[in-house]
């Protein structure tokens, strides 16, 4: 009888664990559909709010999979049609480069727009099919690996060197991403930041952990600071949070 009681049991477990792996499952597709329906209403979005601009609607962009999804080019025109930054930092040279460099040339004359790039095979590959701006430069700084509270993680070995000046806007998709405290490069820039500066901080892949620490601890260092800050997250297939000062606010209402 025993032997019967224990048999029975595990048949019940194993059923049990069979339909909670079925059930997350059912969970996990809901989740990516719901996702799915968000990116294409940011997609929507996009194409009416670049409405007008020639330049931008004549512009062959590759978004989604590894390039900034929809929900990022929607916020990023946003940031440069609204609030007009004068200088721009862009970590990470990719397809919003083309974007900001185009924008730039055609409707934000006086701006000007440095990336950081840790691969000059890209670099090249990517300058020998797009014509950048004259206002856009890209400069290399080869990733090295530090730890941060334990953790090892992915920095530009030479941004202090490069980084002249404090910038306006700050899009942060770069270097490639680490499991914990991903693109901390925001975080040293975040460091310099005093309660008098205008700032938006935009980063990218927010749906991931590393991310998530990263940001934490920029809102920790703008707690300690008493810089008041405003932030929000744009969900799509990927997210994005932007961090900004209270001049910026409207970042809140994109």
């Amino acid at each position: 009888m025993l032997k019967k009681i224990k048999g029975f049991l595990k048949l019940n477990q194993d059923q049990y664990n069979r339909i909670s792996r079925q059930n997350s499952e059912i969970l996990r597709q809901n989740r990516e559909i719901i996702l799915q329906n968000q990116e294409i209403i940011w997609a929507n979005i996009f194409h009416d709010s670049i409405k007008g601009k020639v330049a931008l609607e004549e512009l062959p962009l590759n978004i989604g999979r590894w390039a900034g999804n929809y929900t990022l080019f929607y916020i990023l025109f946003r940031i440069l049609n609204d609030l007009k930054p004068k200088r721009i930092l862009e970590l990470g040279l990719g397809e919003s480069s083309k974007f900001i460099s185009v924008f730039i040339e055609n409707y934000l004359k006086n701006s000007t727009h440095l990336i950081i790039e840790q691969d000059e095979d890209w670099k090249i590959n990517f300058l020998e099919n797009f014509k950048l701006s004259d206002n856009s430069k890209v400069l290399l700084s080869p990733i090295g690996v530090e730890e941060v509270k334990g953790k090892k993680v992915n920095v530009y070995t030479s941004l202090s060197k490069i980084i002249e000046q404090k910038f306006d806007f700050y899009l942060i998709d770069g270097p490639h991403g680490s499991k914990n405290f991903s693109r901390f490069d925001a975080y040293k820039l975040a460091e310099d930041f005093r309660p008098e500066d205008d700032f938006i901080l935009l980063i990218d892949d927010y749906d991931r952990q590393g991310e998530k620490e990263t940001a934490d601890l920029i809102m920790l260092e703008l707690r300690k600071k008493d810089i008041e800050y405003y932030t929000a997250e744009y969900i799509g297939l990927k997210s994005i949070l932007v961090i900004s000062s209270k001049r910026n606010k409207k970042i809140q209402n994109f």
